[in-house]
């Protein structure tokens, strides 16, 4: 190693007079837009000597604010499916993602929703196994035994905010650290890497704690607490490994002051190991060049500072791909109605352009995604924002997104990771002036313009490199790679690319995959000329026949909608149950745990596994956990009471939490309720439940108070409200069919609402005030004569959908309120979309103001004439078509006039318990009798014809058809009816 470049910290004296060259380090040339990009790789620019600051460590993921809840659930019922998911992102010789990053929960919403607090009280023994980030990193370590853990807070628990508050709780946020740090040591054998002691996102870091927080590390002693439970064998392994904990500092997010503090402040810059900031690309150019705020990151990382040593730098948060990308493909936001492919803004090659630029300009290398698993439900704050979605556990459902493949260009063709402690273990090196970015932005980053974007990763011993391009522009962009004082053996360079399918291939058909092999020419360089909307990597890596690298991620899997027996753990269409919990857990089996720093796995009851968090539950806010009741069983409690509630939270909500599918319709759902707090309390019940984070965002929902009095809500507007006799337990039902809401209490109807505007679908919430709630037998059942989900989901970007005419379809800078954050916009008068389905009816989904009025057509009739559409939300129905065959079906929307926004399309199932009462509609057939075809224009006698012939053959009986479709089938008649248009203008 090189002394002079790597001078411990403390010879400052020594290094006073080092005198800094402007921009540190010969950066590469600028590239005129249209001429050929030159890349000249050096081995003279390969600093097999930087072990900290040029090392490539690829890719992390941050676990938070709920975004992991579902994998739990994953392991418990499809062990298959998620250590296949563990497998693909963490393992191989080139793993995807080499770090867990957990943050601190403390039951508040921090964005998407809370993770549990470890230590809810100063007296509690943490617990560790709560928080699935941790489970997470156990599980990824058996497959990835050189994965760095990390560890930070946002918000922290209400006994240590007190104290800090006061300016005196350095010794309570050292101990809530320590004793979780222990406690995920003692059950999974790892030792956290890196601690963040300052708080997530900071705008002025702390750093008298940061380096106090690094010489409790350093002086701490005690090791033999009894509430530590570690064996005495291996508590002076534990003490040696917690005193190696490096410091990560300070996770800003738009400010740059770690970075000048840490090289000016020698005793700083000796306390912290990386530094790491979120959602920006660029360093900081303030002063003179040589001053430490001029590229303060840059020379962190290069070693080129006063102190001659080098630091890591991170892209500590950054977003993953935003929505799915085989809809994003369909977009029209390229030049000319074009589609983007996978690029444009937020899309799969921005994120590969993040990276490039963020090395680049900041020399930053190590990104960490937030998050790259979503496995929360879809309607919370920021919504298919990941590189996978897991949040179907009943179904096993995983997605993949063709981002994996294009991160991949990274990690797949370099060692990553980090360095040991004798610098033998290999890690390329990235080369800065073999590395550029030319594309505009600086959180969201576009690459339309053309310009160059490209990465060199190399083997310090210089016998192979790879460089990543990156063209997220509508043309084609040439680059020629020459290489000096490399130690290349077979000069042979691979090209593998990503990009989208060309017409008539299958969707990944060009994810991926190798394309050419190059060699040099005569002049020395490589060339190869890059497609747009694409990313490859040229390495002189043999990949050829590597299987790993030519590995097709795994397929989605049925997202089968959550129907189970009685248990609810067993899927079960043909009983009245949609899912039920009695919070014993009886029918689960033990799971198995990463344990032994990934050693080895271990069985573990299938609560303790889990640190008893309930099944399929997603908490916005609150600590939601399974204990033992009054009686002796379990039961749900919300913990988080007046005592722990006064914490910093970002999202300021109640308690509540949401379980359930989506797609639930019409349905009942019932949970007992009590309240062991004397101080007080409230419970709520709420169901479809689509969006948001409070629980108030359940459509409907019924609250009760200790005293019996209860209100019931539309969203977060009282309708009604009333007093039962007080108990200790109230037995709470929602009852949602159609428009019709009824809502009971302890079995007795108390009200019942009529919806002119419908909430039609969505999740069950529980929810609470801030103090000790009970909840018990939660059940979700069927309602006869009502369809009790939609089939399937069908987005408005999907390739079976077809458009005509003029329509604007949007994915960059989509909301996460909008499914995958894509919508389908026209005005245009006789535009039209055609959406194929299986099922007995399908509902339009999108945000609108109730303008659009349509033509609505079904295998080639036209069934609804001027059909007008409904002012809705977003995720809310717009237009409903209900009551067709159960069976395939073609439907094709005709915009007459006004705005049609179209997000998706819910597929109505023709699954229906019960009998139906047809009797309104037979007694309207009568009413009409058989007006006479010949009396009656062609066309309006078209539609009335088939409003007939279904009404007869909903009479007559036929499978499928609900209440619903009952009540549609009668409105197209009528309105077919009065639609009837006289040959000789007469009145009808």
């Amino acid at each position: 190693m090189d002394t002079q470049r790597r001078r411990g910290w403390m010879s400052l004296a020594a290094a006073t007079t080092l005198v800094l060259a402007a921009g540190v380090m010969t950066a590469p040339a600028a590239h005129p837009a249209d001429d050929p990009v030159e890349v000249v790789v050096d081995g003279d620019d390969v600093r097999a000597d930087n072990v900290n600051g040029l090392t490539y460590k690829g890719l992390g993921v941050l676990s938070c604010n709920s975004t992991s809840n579902l994998l739990m659930d994953y392991k418990a019922e499809h062990p298959e499916r998620y250590w296949q998911l563990i497998r693909v992102l963490f393992g191989g010789k080139h793993p995807l993602i080499n770090h867990v990053k957990v943050e601190m929960g403390s039951d508040t919403n921090t964005s998407t929703g809370s993770d549990p607090a470890t230590m809810r009280t100063p007296d509690e023994r943490a617990d560790a196994s709560r928080s699935p980030g941790f489970q997470l990193a156990a599980d990824a370590k058996t497959v990835n035994p050189g994965l760095k853990v990390s560890i930070l807070r946002w918000v922290m628990p209400a006994w240590v905010q007190a104290e800090w508050d006061k300016g005196t709780g350095a010794d309570e946020m050292y101990t809530w650290y320590k004793e979780t740090i222990l406690d995920a040591y003692e059950k999974y054998g790892y030792m956290v890497d890196y601690v963040d002691p300052d708080t997530n996102e900071t705008r002025d870091p702390d750093e008298a704690f940061v380096k106090w927080y690094k010489n409790a590390i350093l002086t701490d002693t005690d090791f033999s607490n009894p509430r530590y439970d570690l064996p005495a064998a291996q508590r002076k392994k534990a003490e040696n490994a917690y005193r190696s904990i490096k410091i990560i500092a300070s996770d800003e997010n738009d400010t740059h002051h770690i970075g000048p503090s840490v090289l000016r402040d020698e005793e700083l810059f000796g306390v912290v190991d990386a530094v790491g900031y979120h959602y920006n690309t660029e360093d900081l150019r303030e002063g003179d060049t040589a001053g430490d705020t001029y590229l303060p990151y840059t020379k962190l990382a290069t070693g080129e500072n006063k102190y001659g040593e080098d630091k890591e730098v991170w892209y500590s948060e950054g977003t993953a791909s935003f929505g799915y990308t085989e809809y994003r493909v369909n977009n029209t936001e390229g030049p000319n109605g074009a589609s983007t492919g996978i690029g444009g803004v937020q899309s799969a090659l921005d994120l590969a352009n993040r990276s490039v630029k963020s090395y680049a300009n900041s020399k930053r290398t190590h990104y960490v995604f937030q998050p790259a698993i979503g496995s929360f439900y879809e309607g919370a704050q920021y919504s298919h924002k990941e590189l996978v979605s897991a949040r179907d556990p009943w179904s096993g459902h995983l997605h993949y997104d063709a981002a994996v493949y294009v991160m991949q260009h990274f990690t797949q063709f370099a060692t990553t990771g980090w360095e040991n402690d004798t610098n033998t273990a290999g890690i390329w090196r990235t080369v800065p002036e073999a590395s550029h970015s030319g594309a505009s932005g600086t959180v969201d980053i576009d690459g339309s313009n053309g310009a160059p974007s490209y990465m060199t990763l190399a083997d310090p011993r210089k016998k192979d490199f790879s460089t990543i391009v990156v063209n997220d522009s509508d043309r084609t962009r040439t680059y020629r790679i020459k290489t000096e004082n490399m130690r290349l053996g077979d000069p042979a360079m691979e090209i593998w690319e990503t990009r989208a399918a060309d017409p008539g291939q299958a969707y990944d058909a060009n994810f991926k995959r190798l394309v050419d092999e190059i060699r040099p020419g005569r002049d020395g360089y490589y060339t190869y000329t890059v497609a747009p909307r694409s990313i490859v990597t040229l390495t002189t890596l043999d990949k050829s026949h590597d299987r790993t690298t030519r590995q097709r991620l795994p397929e989605s899997g049925d997202r089968t909608v959550l129907d189970t027996d009685a248990t609810g753990r067993k899927h079960d269409t043909r009983d009245d149950v949609l899912y039920a919990d009695d919070f014993g857990y009886e029918e689960e089996g033990r799971v198995q745990v990463g344990t032994a720093n990934g050693a080895a796995k271990a069985s573990r009851p299938y609560l303790a596994s889990r640190g008893n968090q309930p099944r399929y539950m997603v908490d916005q806010t609150g600590a939601w956990e399974v204990g033992q009741g009054a009686d002796g069983g379990n039961v749900l409690y919300q913990y988080m009471d007046q005592s722990m509630k006064n914490t910093g939270a970002w999202n300021r909500h109640t308690p509540n939490t949401t379980v359930g599918d989506f797609r639930w319709e019409n349905y009942k759902a019932t949970v007992d309720v009590s309240f062991p707090d004397r101080a007080g309390g409230l419970a709520t019940l709420g169901v479809r439940q689509q969006k948001g984070m409070a629980v108030s965002d359940a459509a409907y929902n019924v609250r009760v108070r200790p005293n019996g009095t209860w209100t019931f809500y539309e969203y977060g507007t009282a309708i009604e409200s009333g007093t039962v006799a007080a108990s200790d337990t109230y037995r709470l039902a929602i009852e949602a069919k159609g428009a019709t809401i009824t809502t009971s209490i302890n079995g007795r109807a108390v009200s019942t609402y009529e919806d002119p505007t419908p909430e039609t679908s969505g999740r069950v919430k529980l929810g609470t005030d801030f103090y000790r709630t009970a909840f018990d037998n939660l059940k979700v059942e069927k309602v006869d004569g009502y369809t009790p989900y939609a089939r399937a989901q069908i987005d408005n970007m999907d390739g079976s959908v077809a458009y005509e005419g003029a329509w604007n379809r949007k994915a960059s800078f989509g909301d996460a309120m909008d499914w995958y954050r894509t919508t389908s916009t026209s005005t245009d008068a006789g535009a039209s979309f055609t959406v194929p389905f299986t099922g007995t009816g399908v509902d339009v989904i999108g945000g609108n103001d109730g303008s659009a009025v349509f033509d609505v057509h079904v295998d080639g009739e036209l069934i609804a004439k001027d059909a007008r559409t409904a002012v809705s939300d977003k995720r809310r129905t717009t237009y409903a078509l209900r009551g067709l065959p159960d069976g395939a079906h073609t439907a094709r929307f005709v915009l007459r006039s006004g705005k049609a926004v179209v997000d998706a399309f819910d597929v109505i199932s023709g699954d229906v318990d019960g009998e139906l009462d047809l009797t309104p509609l037979r007694e309207r057939l009568d009413e009409i009798g058989d007006p006479v075809r010949a009396d009656h224009t062609a066309g309006s006698w078209a539609v009335f014809d088939s409003a007939v012939s279904a009404a007869k053959a909903a009479v007559a009986g036929r499978r499928g058809l609900d209440a619903i479709g009952v009540e549609q089938i009668t409105d197209r008649l009528e309105e077919a009816h009065a639609g009837l248009v006289r040959e000789d203008g007469g009145p009808q």
